[in-house]
């Protein structure tokens, strides 16, 4: 469970070899948007399954800055993830996706893979500080940061079911 405030950059990537980084979890996730919550929050909850298990949570998120937002995020039974999908927003597509999760001097990267894509991903990094520094791994090419463009968000992507850069 978490509860507080949280710093994030998002940037586009190319596609890695996964191989080649230091992986210490791959993540299946279907995420489902729900209508808007008080404060007008990002209410979302996701279907998770790893190693064979599936887990299921519901997070809500206020954003802040581009790059920090006030998130508040539990495990939720699977009995509760059916009852809330009747709450989903039909403007936005389910976000299907594979996450990598690696480590890097230090750094727990998440690297975001897309059906719709075996080029481009997305990788995050939680951060301390806003203006924290980070070590990016020389076998990943960084395209460039979109902490703070819209196109990029999981929502927006699995609507469009590409990467802006696919239209050129």
């Amino acid at each position: 469970m978490s509860n507080g405030l949280e710093i994030e950059r998002k940037f586009l990537v190319e596609m890695p070899d996964v191989s080649a980084l230091d992986v210490r979890r791959k993540i299946g996730i279907t995420q489902i948007y729900l209508t808007r919550g008080e404060n007008d929050s990002q209410r979302r909850v996701r279907r998770i399954s790893e190693n064979g298990k599936v887990r299921y949570t519901y997070t809500e998120k206020i954003f802040l800055t581009p790059v920090t937002r006030k998130e508040n995020e539990f495990e939720i039974s699977e009995k509760e993830y059916n009852e809330l999908l009747s709450q989903s927003d039909k403007k936005i597509a389910p976000v299907e996706k594979v996450r990598y999760c690696f480590d890097h001097n230090d750094q727990l990267f998440e690297l975001d893979t897309y059906p719709f894509s075996g080029k481009l991903a997305i990788m995050e990094l939680e951060l301390g500080s806003p203006e924290q520094v980070i070590d990016f791994p020389d076998n990943v090419r960084v395209l460039k940061d979109v902490s703070a463009d819209e196109a990029y968000s999981n929502a927006n992507l699995a609507s469009a079911g590409r990467f802006p850069e696919q239209d050129e």
